[in-house]
């Protein structure tokens, strides 16, 4: 029996309770088939500083250390939110992670189910048929770079800076995603004023000449911004830095219809972790109102990239079609006829469990 040790980071917020419905399904998916998924919690985020005083604690670093892949929930707590000289934060945790396991790459797909497209703000027209990826440079850029503020906290400054090698890496990824789609990417800067996107659109230059059979487009941010919402139909697989990616995905994930639809992977070169995109949604915890489908996508990612469980994952891709077009949903995409967080985990646990046979 081939077993999988995975690391599962539930994190805070509603995180706790869309991980409990991914884990059904991993369940269902070891009984039914040769395979045994070792699954091991550890602590992040608030409930990391609640308990060890850190967002991302030695013990969970070990945890993480010791797996083939990281499932994690989200993170963010409104007292750290709302406290603007909180020494410590939830989101140090993250960027502590993604730094200290070498998560570089985070790719969010964004895709439209033909059974949501009146729940977009969106008009139809335009978000029919959108399918794309965004792969979003993830432990350099502004958010890693040198930052400061004055101790009269009237001045401050956060730099920006990009390597070479931090470049390409993520760039390979990009164009040979582009590869298997449509061949087309669309590379993401701000080359008309920053000096890292002039770096950015230099070195995916140079890159393009090894994938010849790629046809690749530049954008400005603003411009990409606006046409991720005038015609997002017209993107195949986006390539950008850090902070823009930030940006734009969470601008794109408005098409789908909603947040709890959204998922990503953060990739690695020895470990991956995937995660919904909708973050800790503190108004939302107990109340069992959180859709799992972005969580349960994550884990369908998890299944195909880092174990190479292709027919399962698109089981589990299959499953989440049939509930959206059957509208067995939670209220975020019905507000009239709707389900529970748990309810929908339990339809899917036995829709995949009845196509695994």
């Amino acid at each position: 029996m081939k077993v999988y040790n995975i690391a599962v980071l539930e994190g805070d917020g509603i995180g706790p309770e869309v991980m409990k419905e991914a884990l059904k399904l991993l369940d269902v998916i070891s009984k039914k088939n040769n395979v045994k998924f070792d699954c091991v919690k550890g602590l992040v985020g608030a409930a990391a500083i609640d308990k060890e005083g850190h967002p991302f604690p030695n013990s969970t670093k070990n945890i993480c250390n010791n797996s083939d892949a990281i499932l994690f929930g989200a993170i963010g707590d409104p007292k750290y939110d709302n406290d603007p000289k909180a020494k410590i934060r939830p989101e140090d945790g993250l960027l502590e992670m993604r730094k200290f396991l070498g998560l570089y790459a985070n790719v969010r797909p964004v895709i439209t189910y033909d059974s949501l497209l009146d729940s977009s703000p969106l008009k139809k027209e335009i978000v029919s048929g959108t399918n794309f990826v965004v792969y979003r440079e993830l432990t350099g850029g502004i958010y890693f770079g040198e930052k400061s503020i004055s101790d009269d906290r009237k001045s401050a400054y956060d730099t920006c800076s990009y390597s070479v090698d931090e470049i390409e890496r993520i760039s390979h990824l990009a164009f040979k995603e582009a590869r298997k789609r449509k061949k087309e990417l669309t590379l993401v800067d701000k080359a008309n004023v920053l000096e890292t996107s002039r770096l950015w659109r230099e070195v995916v230059q140079k890159i393009s000449n090894d994938y010849p059979d790629i046809d690749v487009s530049y954008l400005f941010v603003d411009n990409a911004a606006m046409k991720i919402i005038t015609n997002p139909k017209d993107f195949d697989v986006i390539l950008t830095e850090n902070m823009f990616g930030d940006i734009i995905t969470d601008e794109a994930s408005v098409i789908t219809g909603s947040l709890g639809m959204l998922p990503s992977a953060s990739i690695g070169d020895k470990i991956s972790l995937f995660e919904p995109i909708h973050g800790s949604y503190p108004q939302a915890v107990g109340k069992g109102i959180a859709n799992p489908m972005a969580m349960i996508l994550s884990l369908a990612m998890m299944l195909d990239l880092s174990f190479n469980l292709k027919k399962e994952s698109e089981i589990i891709l299959k499953s989440i079609e049939d509930a959206l077009s059957e509208n067995f949903v939670t209220i975020d995409i019905d507000s009239k006829n709707y389900h529970t967080t748990s309810e929908v985990g339990d339809w899917l646990s036995k829709r995949v469990s009845e196509y695994l046979g």
